[in-house]
């Protein structure tokens, strides 16, 4: 097995892969392969990714709480249970106002 992955073949429930760490952004890796990843992240309250640009789409879905994502300028707030996807080649930022939890799926084709 991949220590950088989760077992394969195992059921999980999605909140529970990751804890909280106070003052920090943790991230996990589900799935990493060439054509993209699926990894899931905690946020602590107050924390976030600072604005960036990639070139491939990005699908986010809030698993536990809630969160701040900043797309092209537009701030969208999403709830447990909410998803979005992440445009490429757009500005984008996540902010935590308070304590959140999400799955982060990036498809690495069609734009390279």
């Amino acid at each position: 097995m991949d220590r950088l992955e989760l077992e394969k073949s195992k059921a999980y429930i999605s909140v529970e892969i990751i804890e909280y760490v106070p003052n920090s952004v943790v991230n996990k890796t589900i799935l990493r392969k060439s054509t993209g990843n699926i990894s899931v992240m905690s946020f602590d309250s107050g924390e976030g990714l600072t604005e960036k640009i990639t070139p491939f789409d990005t699908f986010a879905q809030i698993i536990e709480g809630k969160a701040e994502l900043v797309i092209d300028g537009d701030s969208i707030l999403l709830e447990t249970g909410q998803s979005i996807i992440i445009p490429a080649h757009k500005p984008n930022l996540i902010r935590a106002n308070g304590r959140f939890k999400m799955i982060m799926t990036v498809i690495k084709s069609g734009y390279e």
